[in-house]
């Protein structure tokens, strides 16, 4: 019989030692698929959990919830490339009459890694580095030229390396969790990015003899229902490329499509003199921008993703409404400009 192949995690757990025989209380039901204990220095344990990567956050928020003030307590997440004998698939038990899963129990099975997990990979996105920057400015500089060209294979390789989908997921996620600190961190990452795209391309403005009708250009300029439902499936695929663990700079392309093309026609606008033009690209980019944020938060909500706390999930959830309302409200005014601009 073959094993499944599922995403592992392996968590270490480390306690002192006179907690073991609580620990092992609390380990019954962790639905593990291995579970070994090692005897430490300084009298602790050290105890690892083999689990599936969709199990990880109900095991993670149950060991803080019972061991989180014990002096020394630590928790280790490992991704596991393989793991020999591989798992046997569980027989399924005979349907009876059970209470409704809980909210948690649903998150759980829906697949996604663990909370803690995604926030570790989100955050690491939303920080400027040299590299971040670097990357922007290469991408501007390449799909700038393929607006020019009007050549979609070059537009296409500027949003295969352009970074923008780290700061607008973790924006997402921060507002989904309440996190200030992240919400702060992301904006400024996203700022920076658009602003150095936006600077390089309205220099290559002036450089390259651009005009409003060269056809990639052009279709930059307007705006239709379908630029929204593609914002919408990017910020949505954003979010599920880090909470299922598809590789981001696949799924980085659909946000870089929704906004580095019109950010960057924007800029090159800006510097030929085209300020008409270029005002309707910053309209696309702004409307995308709303498109991919709303989406994204709505996608980790949908995946139960919330903080472990019930005051933080409060405070997380008041969030979370009054960015969605925001977002819904600045959108429905950025389509009544479009309309009015249009009729005009």
């Amino acid at each position: 019989m073959f094993g499944i192949a599922m995403a592992l995690r392996l968590i270490e757990l480390i306690l002192p030692e006179d907690h073991l025989k609580y620990a092992r209380d609390v380990l019954k039901d962790c639905q593990a698929s291995g579970i070994w204990y090692e005897k430490l220095e300084e009298n602790r344990m050290l105890i690892r959990i083999l689990l599936p990567a969709e199990k990880t956050e109900e095991a993670m928020d149950t060991f803080e919830k019972h061991f989180s003030m014990v002096d020394g307590f630590r928790i280790i997440l490992f991704p596991v490339e393989a793991s020999i004998p591989r798992l046997e698939e569980p027989e399924k038990e005979p349907a009876k009459d059970i209470e409704p899963p809980s909210e948690q129990q649903i998150a759980s099975n829906i697949g996604r890694i663990s909370r803690e997990e995604l926030y570790n990979d989100v955050a690491d996105s939303a920080k400027i580095t040299k590299i971040y920057l670097i990357m922007v400015a290469l991408s501007s500089i390449v799909a700038a030229i393929g607006l020019w060209r009007s050549n979609v294979a070059i537009i296409i390789g500027a949003m295969v390396i352009a970074p923008l989908i780290g700061p607008n997921v973790a924006l997402s996620l921060a507002t989904t969790l309440g996190d200030i600190q992240l919400v702060r961190n992301s904006l400024k990452t996203m700022i920076v990015g658009v602003l150095t795209a936006f600077l390089l391309s309205t220099s290559l403005g002036f450089i390259f003899p651009v005009i409003p009708g060269i056809p990639e250009i052009a279709s930059r300029t307007v705006i239709g229902i379908g630029d929204i439902i593609l914002a919408l499936a990017a910020g949505s695929a954003g979010a599920l490329s880090f909470t299922t663990g598809i590789p981001t700079a696949l799924i980085g392309v659909m946000v870089a499509v929704a906004m580095l093309p019109p950010l960057v026609t924007c800029g090159m606008l800006v510097g030929a003199g085209f300020w008409n033009d270029a005002f309707n690209a910053l309209l696309l980019l702004l409307i995308n921008i709303i498109c991919i944020n709303l989406a994204g938060v709505v996608t980790f909500v949908l995946q139960g993703i919330r903080p472990v706390t019930w005051w933080e999930a409060d405070r997380a959830k008041k969030a979370t409404k009054i960015a969605v309302v925001s977002w819904t409200l600045v959108l429905l005014l950025l389509l009544i400009i479009i309309y009015v601009s249009h009729r005009t």
